[in-house]
């Protein structure tokens, strides 16, 4: 078992652009906090392989409390068996990581922060509804890099009108904090947000793929010429800073979420909480798991090795795909691969003596979602 995800689902305000789950009404985060203790108490029963990596995620756990990590925290190591030094990742929102609260996250289990960015540019920031600015984010990493050596900090790219220049600065600036880590999305117009809103109406440009491309291009080569491994298509690390925690997920391991909305894996069935935060309390009191699962076929776990390997920089080991799905799926991977091939966006290295793996060349990285869509195996 890799890992334990915690959602957090509260936030302050809700960013313009962002639907994953979460409420700006924190009347029932006390309960909350214990409805999250009792599913990692309930989960727990049938897990006897220790536990590598605590990761709270959300919404912004930052809200909680020092006090309110520990027990969830305490409440991990009582019922799994917890590796000795795990990863243990709090999200972090700068507006909420004064020089105290850093102190005394420092003096706590978490060692490794990843704190929400996004931009350093004042403008930037307000289109996007975050709830900090621009000082604060600066301040913030002044006083975390004091006390974490791992911080990973989160920065988007292709927002409308913000020139190469521009985004080439906000990366220079994330450089010269130092940090070990950093995680890079292109900005995403997801259904029913305000930012979808804003561009039906015509208040804020629609997003610019080609743009986003550029900055993408920008990115790799600056983080590239800094240091930093390419690890996964939107992250990049200094040796042996990679985040345990994602890294579990590309390469498939088994994990844990707990909290409305949260996501599980076992190797052979997907499940999701229900994403309500009053009826997973509800029936979380009720000693009952929120759960909904689904058994993944062969050629779902086909699919989804295809679109984690090709976003690494490990790839899609060949060896693994005949001896795990059979000759039939490594004969149709390599017929459709053909064309990606002769246009250089894919190619097969050669890693051992026996192992061969296909890998998305610099030019194809960008486009790796869309060239693993044409790999999939279909209907079968």
């Amino acid at each position: 078992m890799s890992g334990i995800y915690i959602h957090i689902p509260f936030c302050k305000q809700a960013c313009h652009y962002c639907d994953f789950h979460f409420s700006t009404n924190l009347k029932k985060k006390d309960e909350m906090v214990l409805a999250l203790a009792k599913e990692i108490h309930l989960r727990s029963k049938p897990i006897t392989e220790p536990i590598e990596t605590i990761y709270f995620g959300g919404g912004t756990p930052s809200i909680l409390s020092i006090k309110d990590l520990r027990f969830l925290i305490d409440e991990v190591y009582r019922n799994y068996i917890v590796v000795e030094n795990p990863e243990i990742t709090v999200e972090a929102n700068p507006d909420d990581l004064d020089n105290e609260t850093i102190r005394q996250l420092a003096n706590s289990p978490v060692n490794r922060l990843s704190i929400g960015i996004q931009s350093f540019f004042e403008d930037d920031l307000q289109m996007m509804n975050r709830a900090h600015n621009s000082e604060e984010a600066k301040k913030c990493l002044e006083t975390a890099t004091q006390y974490f050596k791992n911080i990973s900090i989160d920065l988007i790219y292709g927002v409308p009108e913000m020139s190469n220049e521009k985004w080439l600065q906000n990366i220079e600036t994330a450089l010269s904090f130092g940090v070990p880590h950093i995680s890079s999305y292109a900005l995403t117009v997801e259904p029913k947000t305000a930012l979808h809103s804003f561009i039906q109406k015509g208040i804020i440009p629609q997003p610019d793929d080609e743009v986003a491309q550029e900055h993408f291009q920008i990115l790799v080569d600056k983080l590239s010429e800094n240091g930093f491994i390419h690890y996964e298509l939107s992250n990049f690390g200094k040796e042996n800073y990679f985040s345990k925690n994602n890294s579990s997920y590309w390469l498939g391991k088994k994990y844990i979420g707990i909290g409305p909305s949260a996501h599980s894996y076992d190797g052979k069935n997907r499940g999701w909480n229900i994403s309500n935060n009053s009826l997973y309390i509800k029936s979380i009191q009720e000693n009952k798991l929120p759960i909904e699962t689904e058994s993944l076929t062969k050629t779902d776990r086909y699919n989804e090795y295809i679109m984690t390997g090709l976003r690494t920089i490990w790839g899609v080991s060949l060896d693994r795909i005949e001896q795990e799905f059979g000759k039939t799926y490594l004969e149709y991977l390599l017929n459709q691969s053909k064309k990606h091939l002769e246009q250089l966006l894919l190619e097969i290295v050669k890693t051992s003596e026996v192992e061969m793996v296909l890998k998305t060349t610099k030019k194809g990285k960008f486009l790796s979602d869309g060239i693993a869509s044409d790999l999939f195996m279909l209907n079968n």
